[in-house]
């Protein structure tokens, strides 16, 4: 008798997406939330240096393009984008011992808080220059494209960000090479004290992308489900070699630039309107109406969340600080290429 053919089974799907995808979304965009929301309560206590910078109420931007990234693809952050780190797989202990300084932290301490980084997972540590990561994230996949390579870079940045000029070179940049990066502008609406009106005089920052030849596309950024079918098609056309896209993503930042900031140049009915559009509570709405979630699941997901964030801090907690002599490690490469192909 012929051998019984093995037909694989299709996953489950809603709105186009596999049902363990959907939770996989919400369960990083759970454990984002909580995450951030828990350093901004440690930094006020004094329990680390320096501030912090929240990203609560922009989780969907960054957390949807990123999850299902492959581990050789390349995250290009700014200082906003812990849930990229998350959902890229960077282990919480690196992403908290980064924040405070420690000595297990991936730079040793050496740059500022929410400069996340981890090799591993192709998370490039950002600057503080503004938008210098767009043009390091271009120079990766230029460098993709040259070795034949399929990966992509994700690149990140807020909407203040597209006046600065590297920022401008490097999307014409990949414009002319198609280049396989994918740029998600998140516009919360305001660069630091500064509204978006008085950033540019143009109603929609996709429309930057015409000037270099290729898509741009406004979405809305705190839908989980759009950013990340948004993000994904682009992915899929930058893997296929027809080049960049720049998403942008309408967002809302909740709390001021950073922990320093009293953000009172805010009007409150502005605020509450955007909390109104919580991604969370949309995800946590859709997944409940299509019978993926209930509210003993959500509980029992918010403990197991909240004991590895406990469990990350108290890593971080009992570590050391780097030695001085820490900071003249890391600095100059071993070995000096001195052939073209060893490059």
């Amino acid at each position: 008798m012929p051998a019984k053919k093995t037909v694989k089974k299709q996953p489950e799907m809603k709105n186009g997406i596999p049902d363990d995808v959907l939770m996989g979304l919400y369960t990083n965009l759970l454990l984002t939330r909580l995450l951030d929301e828990k350093l901004r309560k440690l930094y006020r206590q004094g329990r680390y240096a320096g501030t912090y910078f929240s990203a609560v109420g922009q989780e969907a931007t960054t957390v949807c393009p990123s999850y299902g990234l492959r581990d050789e693809d390349i995250i290009a952050p700014s200082h906003r984008e812990i849930g990229a780190s998350v959902a890229k797989g960077v282990p919480l202990d690196a992403v908290v011992a980064q924040v405070y300084a420690r000595k297990n932290s991936p730079d040793k301490g050496k740059t500022h808080p929410c400069h996340y980084g981890w090799r591993a997972k192709g998370v490039i540590s950002p600057s503080s220059t503004l938008a210098s990561q767009t043009i390091v994230g271009t120079g990766c996949a230029m460098g993709f494209k040259i070795q034949k390579k399929d990966n992509v870079v994700m690149a990140f940045f807020g909407e203040g960000s597209t006046a600065r000029g590297g920022w401008h070179e490097a999307l014409n940049y990949a414009g002319i090479h198609k280049l396989p990066i994918v740029y998600i502008c998140q516009n919360n609406l305001w660069a630091e004290s500064v509204p978006a009106n008085l950033s540019a005089a143009i109603s929609f920052f996709s429309d930057r992308a015409k000037a270099y030849g290729f898509p741009g596309v406004t979405i809305d950024g705190n839908d989980m489900v759009e950013v990340y079918k948004t993000s994904h098609e682009a992915i899929d056309r930058a893997r296929a070699g027809l080049g960049p896209t720049l998403i942008e993503c309408m967002t809302y930042r909740w709390y001021g630039h950073s922990e320093i900031d009293p953000a009172d140049y805010r009007s409150p009915e502005e605020i509450e309107i955007w909390k109104g559009r919580d991604p969370i509570l949309r995800a946590e709405k859709l997944l409940m109406e299509l019978g993926l979630l209930t509210t003993a699941k959500r509980e029992g997901i918010i403990e197991q969340i909240n004991q590895d964030i406990d469990a990350a801090v108290k890593s971080s907690e009992n570590e050391k600080y780097a030695e001085p002599e820490e900071a003249y490690i890391d600095v100059y490469s071993d070995k000096f290429p001195v052939r073209r192909d060893e490059y």
